[in-house]
């Protein structure tokens, strides 16, 4: 018994994406980009700001460390690279260190180096602290500094 002749299939649309899909994706994308890129870049200058503090409190720690053994902080001719290399002078054969780990003195989040003063301006036995993004003194939001007189940085 022979087969019924097929029917010609009737050709549907052509499946495929047209130009006012794309453009209304696209317009989608760049409302969500919007409303949450500046929540994801405000995240990571937080971020950074809690690295730096707890960057400090390390250093802070090296520092005590430092003056547990010597007698005294570093001075501010010394610096913060007292913690890492033995100082030349009376000092050295009191000093017991590095007072921190690896190899180089720690740069803050935005690359530079942590700030130490002696005597301090804020009537601590010393001042560490980055500047910020902006690397300036003071500033506000990302670019504000972060220092060891701050409470809960």
């Amino acid at each position: 018994m022979p087969h019924p002749p097929l029917k010609p299939q009737r050709r549907h649309a052509q499946a495929g994406i047209t130009l006012i899909e794309v453009l209304i994706v696209l317009a989608i994308l760049g409302l969500v980009f919007g409303l949450v890129g500046p929540r994801v870049m405000d995240y990571f200058g937080r971020a950074k700001h809690r690295t730096a503090g707890l960057q400090i409190e390390n250093i802070a720690t090296g520092l005590d460390l430092y003056r547990l053994d010597v007698g005294r902080y570093p001075s501010q001719e010394e610096g913060l690279g007292a913690l890492m290399a033995r100082p030349a002078g009376p000092v050295a054969s009191r000093w017991n260190g590095p007072y921190l780990g690896g190899t180089a003195m720690p740069s803050d989040p935005w690359d530079r180096p942590y700030v130490y003063r002696l005597p301090s301006r804020h009537g601590l036995a010393y001042d560490l602290y980055s500047l910020g993004a902006d690397g300036r003194e003071g500033g506000e939001g990302e670019d504000r500094d972060i220092g060891n007189w701050q409470k809960g940085r």
